[in-house]
């Protein structure tokens, strides 16, 4: 039979306590040492299964029923970076049919004395594998036209949020300028129905400059598009519901631009659409 903290914590509570009473009926030290133990034990285990349940309430994200699996697989993996200064940040999210193929942007400077990689991390629905995942990287600093494309490697396990790293053509120096591009293609991500895209920042500084998201359907416009502000500890919050900026015989094209944007922040982006 297996109990939880919280069951464990109670019957110490209750143990110490009967035998507290009884300490002071036989006014043994014994005994009111040991219900001191006891009383001890409950506190503790009753923190601690406190500090468990929190976490886990701050690592499960649901946004209109809908589980949002990736962003709490990566809520629980999640590091600041401290190694670079972001001024801004663009992320383009393409989606057509089943197939999501992002391009992320970086520029800023170099926070630390030598940094030789840029780490990113791509969460989504699908449980792709790494090799299945169409990935080329540029250094913009040191490479602006794009003639030298890097290959981003995959750090730790596999699974529905993964962490990666771009290996930089030559290493910076501290308050050295810095862009680099990622771009990457995820087949069968999206399906019928709801879906939706996340825009992550986890960086260890306060405020970015501007940050600017830019959702493109191909094909198949959505029904809605609603924007979430999930950032930790809170809950999800609706910010606003977006309209097409721009639409084209097929394609539709919504923008979301973030001036000022906490370093360590999360948007999720929730559409319906219905495939044809």
């Amino acid at each position: 039979m297996s109990f939880s903290l919280d069951t464990l914590a109670a019957l110490a509570t209750i143990l110490g306590t009967a035998i507290g009473v009884l300490a002071l009926i036989q006014s043994r030290a014994w005994l009111v040492l040991t219900s001191l133990f006891f009383v001890g034990l409950a506190l503790a285990g009753g923190l601690y299964a406190r500090r468990e349940r929190l976490a886990r309430n701050a690592a499960s994200t649901v946004i209109e029923g809908y589980s949002i699996d990736s962003l709490n697989m990566a809520n629980l993996q999640r590091r600041l970076d401290r190694k670079f200064v972001i001024q801004s940040a663009e992320h383009v999210a393409q989606i057509e049919g089943e197939e999501l193929k992002i391009t992320w942007k970086y520029s800023g400077y170099c926070g630390t004395r030598r940094v030789s990689a840029f780490d990113f991390s791509i969460d989504s629905a699908a449980g792709n594998s790494f090799d299945e995942l169409d990935c080329v990287a540029f250094d913009l600093g040191h490479d602006p036209t794009m003639a030298r494309p890097i290959r981003p490697l995959l750090v730790g396990p596999e699974g529905i949020s993964k962490k990666i790293t771009v290996p930089l053509a030559e290493p910076l120096q501290r308050n050295q300028s810095f862009g680099v591009l990622l771009k990457c293609t995820l087949p069968q991500c999206i399906t019928a129905g709801t879906g939706y895209y996340i825009s992550s920042l986890s960086f260890d500084q306060a405020r970015i400059e501007r940050c600017t998201v830019r959702l493109q359907f191909i094909g198949a416009p959505p029904t809605w598009v609603r924007v979430y502000d999930c950032s930790r500890p809170r809950s999800p919050m609706l910010v606003k519901s977006l309209t097409p900026a721009r639409q084209d015989q097929d394609s539709w094209e919504y923008i979301d631009v973030v001036q000022e944007a906490p370093g360590q922040s999360t948007r999720v982006y929730m559409f319906w659409r219905a495939l044809v």
